[in-house]
C-alpha cells in the first residue's frame, strides 16, 4: 500500500529534475569535473567525471579540452591521444520488483521478476593519457590535435546558448 503513495511522487520528482550537466571546472567535492596527473615533462593522464546529465560526448569533450590547455600552458602547440577509455555507471532510481509465491499448507511455486531501476542515471567518466608536442602538429595517424584548434572548437560547441 504504501509503494503505491510512494511510487508516483518518486516517479513525479524525477520528472520534475532539470538536466543541466557538469560545468567544465575542476573537480570538486562532488567528484564531477577534471581532474589531471603529470606523469613527466609533456605527459599527462586526464580525467572528466560527469554527472547523471552530461552526455558521454561532452565528457569526453571536456577531457580533451583539458589537454589542450594543458598543453598551450606548457609552451606546446599540439597533443596525441596514446590512451582513451569511457566509463559508464548507473546510479540512482528506485528499483521496482514483483513476487508471487505459494506458502502454508500448500505446495506451489515462486515467480518474481525485477521490473527495472525507475529514475536511474547513467555517468560518464572520460580519461585520456597524452603526449605534447611543439611545431608541426605531426601527420602521421589519427589521435593528433593541434591544442588552439581544439580549445576553440570545444569551447564553441559546449557554450551556452545565448
Amino acid at each position: 500500500m504504501r509503494l503505491t503513495l510512494i511510487l508516483p511522487i518518486l516517479l513525479s520528482l524525477a520528472a520534475c529534475a532539470t538536466a543541466v550537466g557538469t560545468a567544465y571546472a575542476p573537480a570538486g567535492k562532488s567528484g564531477y569535473g577534471y581532474s589531471d596527473t603529470r606523469i613527466e615533462d609533456g605527459r599527462y593522464r586526464i580525467t572528466f567525471a560527469g554527472d547523471g546529465a552530461t552526455a558521454p560526448d561532452v565528457v569526453e569533450d571536456y577531457a580533451l579540452l583539458r589537454a589542450a590547455e594543458l598543453a598551450l600552458a606548457g609552451g606546446y602547440d599540439w597533443f596525441r591521444v596514446v590512451g582513451r577509455s569511457i566509463d559508464e555507471q548507473e546510479k540512482g532510481g528506485v528499483g521496482i520488483g514483483a513476487g508471487l509465491g505459494g506458502g502454508g499448507r500448500n505446495v506451489g511455486g515462486g515467480v518474481s521478476g525485477n521490473l527495472g531501476n525507475i529514475g536511474a542515471r547513467k555517468f560518464y567518466t572520460a580519461r585520456i593519457e597524452v603526449i605534447m608536442g611543439k611545431g608541426d602538429k605531426p601527420t602521421d595517424g589519427q589521435g593528433v590535435y593541434d591544442a588552439r584548434s581544439l580549445s576553440d572548437a570545444v569551447r564553441a560547441r559546449t557554450a551556452p546558448a545565448q
